[in-house]
């Protein structure tokens, strides 16, 4: 089965997910209050630590949720990262949308 394509759209399948493991393994540890304070200290010792590659890296410096996600990313782990940057799930779906916050949340309870 092949699914339509999306523009703009990654679809997070099994390969995404082989591709993204070591950043959604990092970004899962951020569940814990130590690992976000030893990201906040040292950004590429944690990256080293959890094995990212040059790709995820570069996303992780530029604070590109849009490259995350082009690099494995699952926007449920990624949220733990956003959340270190200030932003919620709202913010996640506004960038991948093209839209503001704002217009985000409007569409989505136009959608109710």
């Amino acid at each position: 089965m092949t699914l339509p394509e999306i523009p703009g759209t990654t679809l997070f399948d099994g390969k995404q997910a082989m591709k993204g493991y070591a950043l959604n393994k990092m970004c899962y540890s951020f569940n814990s209050a130590a690992n976000r304070a030893e990201f906040q200290r040292d950004e590429e010792a944690h990256c080293e630590r959890y094995g990212l590659n040059a790709e995820q890296r570069a996303a992780i410096r530029g604070r590109s949720v849009l490259g995350l996600i082009a690099a494995g990313g699952n926007v449920y782990y990624l949220a733990k990262f956003a959340g270190i940057l200030g932003l919620d799930v709202q913010d996640l779906g506004a960038l991948q949308t093209g839209l503001t916050k704002e217009q985000f949340k409007a569409k989505l309870l136009a959608q109710r």
